[in-house]
């Protein structure tokens, strides 16, 4: 009896989780703190945790978990997935709707306008009310199974509960089509993210939200914050679903059908069973599986069903109508908190739509209207250099303000000195400039024609920040220039949440708030500046009080016992991240080494490279760097360690891991190898010495098989490690 009581505590709150998950997610509207939804999940965690036996598929603990895959599988899609034609301009959808006119003989056409949101489209496929697999679009017939990564979008549904399911007049069985995205300010935090750690920046949400789709590691997608939402629904092997449909067959494969949920007024009186397209993405001629009488009634069928719909769509009788519609959001698009590029127009009912069917490649009853691109022609008066707070300079062209949807734009980014020239921009050029969605206005293309004459004076970036008087420096084959101060003013709040962050210094309650105020208040100027913090002047601060500050100043001073691995990653340098700062501490044993330490001898440690040497180089050239770390060295912070001799019988080895260890984590069994003198790598060739294989070994192994590479167990690894020392 135990456990059946707690088998239903354990669904009890996963329920409740559910409930919450849907509320956040879908309707945007929590009842309850994060730190209370938190807590509900952790709670669950351990209650799975003591009965393992009880975990489901659909848990809400199971959205990220197990290993990293090694590759996509392609699966075939059960109808294909094809492209709308476009419309720009209102003659040319005047024409498409015109022709639906003559194509049916019928005056009374509804439409239904949707926004175009700027993403990728996916199939989900649902068993039994589960989702059992996430299909990218792929060639529109093939796409690849990404279903460990559709997992984690909180707003995607792992499991829908029989009663909403008959609620919302769906089968258990059956396909969901929509369109997965990156809001505007999960791509800001990505890309800022990115930048900090070095890495090349996306050049908006759709690549973002593809790329990340596409990662083989579930937790980074989960980390991004991807949206989705549902614009079509198809039945399982076209059978028909709601109750009267059960009753018959049909050849037709598509969405749901039976009563769905409550429709508006206009829509009420419609019930047939015919088959609905969905949105950007639709299937091919073969007529989809029985479902509602029209498309506005599946998107309430989804609705009712948990799936996040679009709220913003409407019915429209007429082009003056649709017209409308498309007007309303062009101008308001930028208010969105995700991109559109235009609006999809669709014929509601859809027995027209089967009466319309397709041309060679798109759908008669469905068009996409795309909005014109924001741009305007003006001339560059002067560039000028920003200092990002990564330290990152960017080059800004100061214009002759010219009105650009609806906006008066007077800056445009220039990126970096490989834009500016592949351009060939020069000073007092005319320059056509293009207003986005999340970003400030970029220029796209000189003017070169009798009647814009074109400008004389070149830009170079300059040697010096020019908030600083720091070095700029470019790395070997980046495009971008930065300033190697740490004392930067520009990017003084990103080096101290960096410092103070739990990996590195560990300050607890060195938060974002508290480091803007010491910053903006001009209190801390540099790293070494926290190691003088009075209690006296964190007192002055707001929302501080006397025992929340001793708290800082007792985290502060803990953190000066921290080893000296964790000062070097701390000190910011680029390329240098947790990994590389202990290697650099267990080869050099001491901060000042480090610093007079050439390209040559940092390229003897585990893991550094040209590049990696050469930033630290010119990290330790600049002089006020090595100032900072004098100013730390007398705050009494750690800046001795202990050299490490690694093994060296496994040198010049070269390991693959693959599959579960029983005893070893991933990075564990890395280091010991490492330790040993060996490396890891990541995919195995000719060139591999053994692969270690665990429990659930994938293609890695079977590859090793292939080429003859030796393939170790665990207990082979630890006797060839015994053997090494």
């Amino acid at each position: 009896m135990k456990a059946v009581s707690q088998d239903v505590n354990i669904e009890s709150l996963r329920d409740e989780i559910r409930r919450h998950e849907y509320r956040y997610y879908v309707l945007d509207d929590p009842e309850i703190s994060d730190a209370e939804f938190d807590r509900l999940i952790n709670e669950l965690k351990k209650l799975e945790a003591a009965h393992p036996e009880l975990i489901t598929s659909d848990s809400p603990t199971q959205r990220v978990g197990g290993k990293p895959r090694e590759g996509f599988v392609k699966v075939a899609h059960s109808a294909p997935m094809l492209s709308l034609d476009n419309a720009y301009s209102e003659e040319e959808l005047r024409n498409w709707e015109r022709r639906v006119h003559e194509l049916t003989g019928r005056k009374d056409i509804e439409y239904v306008c949707e926004l175009k949101l700027d993403g990728m489209s996916l199939a989900l496929r649902y068993e039994d009310g589960k989702l059992v697999r996430g299909i990218t679009r792929g060639d529109g017939n093939t796409g690849e199974d990404v279903t460990s990564n559709v997992r984690t979008v909180r707003s995607v549904p792992l499991s829908i509960s029989p009663e909403k399911l008959k609620k919302a007049g769906i089968a258990a069985d059956f396909e969901v089509r929509g369109e997965m995205l990156m809001p505007i300010a999960s791509f800001k935090r990505m890309n800022e993210e990115r930048e900090k750690h070095g890495l090349s920046l996306f050049a908006n949400p759709r690549n973002a939200t593809a790329g990340t789709v596409r990662q083989l590691e579930p937790s980074i997608t989960a980390q991004r914050r991807l949206d989705f939402f549902a614009y079509m629904l198809i039945a399982s092997n076209g059978s028909r679903t709601g109750e009267d449909a059960r009753r018959s067959t049909n050849t037709d494969s598509g969405g749901a059908g039976g009563d769905g949920p409550a429709a508006s007024p206009r829509t009420s009186a419609r019930r047939s069973t015919t088959i609905d397209f969905g949105g950007a993405g639709v299937p091919a001629r073969a007529t989809p599986g029985a479902i509602f009488s029209n498309h506005w009634e599946t998107l309430n069928a989804l609705d009712a069903a948990g799936f996040k719909v679009n709220p913003r769509r409407a019915l429209a009788d007429n082009f003056d109508e649709l017209w409308k519609f498309i007007g309303q959001w062009e101008e308001k698009r930028e208010s969105l908190p995700y991109e559109i590029d235009g609006v999809v127009i669709k014929v509601d009912n859809t027995a027209l739509q089967r009466e319309l069917g397709f041309t060679g490649k798109a759908p008669r009853w469905a068009i996409a209207y795309k909005y014109a691109a924001r741009a305007g022609i003006t001339q560059i008066e002067n560039i000028h250099v920003q200092v990002g707070r990564t330290g990152k300079l960017t080059p800004v062209a100061e214009l002759k303000p010219v009105p650009i949807g609806g906006t008066t734009v007077s800056r445009a980014t220039l990126h970096n000195m490989d834009e500016i020239e592949r351009l060939g921009v020069k000073i007092g050029d005319w320059v056509e400039v293009e207003r986005g969605g999340d970003v400030i206005p970029k220029v796209t293309r000189v003017i070169d024609d009798k009647d814009h004459s074109r400008g004389h004076k070149a830009f170079h970036m300059p040697e010096k920040c020019p908030v600083c008087g720091g070095h700029v420096v470019r790395a070997e084959g980046e495009a971008d220039h930065r300033c190697v101060n740490q004392k930067c003013p520009a990017k003084l709040r990103e080096t101290i949440l960096h410092f103070a962050s739990r990996g590195v210094m560990n300050i607890d309650g060195m938060g974002d708030a508290l480091v803007t105020q010491l910053t903006d208040r001009g209190v801390v100027k540099d790293v070494a500046d926290i190691y003088k913090l009075t209690k006296a002047q964190l007192l002055s601060l707001e929302r501080m009080g006397d025992k929340s500050a001793q708290n800082v100043l007792n985290e502060i001073e803990r953190s000066k016992k921290l080893p000296l691995e964790r000062v070097i990653y701390g000190l910011g340098i680029r390329f240098v991240g947790e990994r590389t700062a202990q290697f650099l501490a267990e080869h050099f044993g001491d901060i000042s080494t480090l610093e007079k330490a050439g390209e040559e001898e940092l390229q003897k440690v585990e893991e550094v490279g040209p590049r990696i040497a050469k930033s630290i180089v010119e990290f330790f050239a600049e002089p006020k760097n090595r100032e900072l770390v004098e100013e730390l060295r007398a705050a009494g912070l750690t800046l001795k360690g202990k050299k490490k001799e690694r093994g060296t019988k496994l040198a010049g080895k070269t390991f693959v891991l693959t599959g579960t260890l029983a005893n070893y984590t991933r990075d564990e069994a890395k280091k010991l190898i490492e330790d040993a003198g060996g490396k890891v790598a990541g995919s195995v060739s000719k060139k591999t010495d053994y692969v270690v294989a665990g429990a659930d070994a994938g293609s890695k192994l079977d590859k090793a098989k292939e080429l003859g590479v030796e393939v170790l167990d665990e207990k082979g690894l630890e006797q060839l490690l015994a053997a090494s020392f």
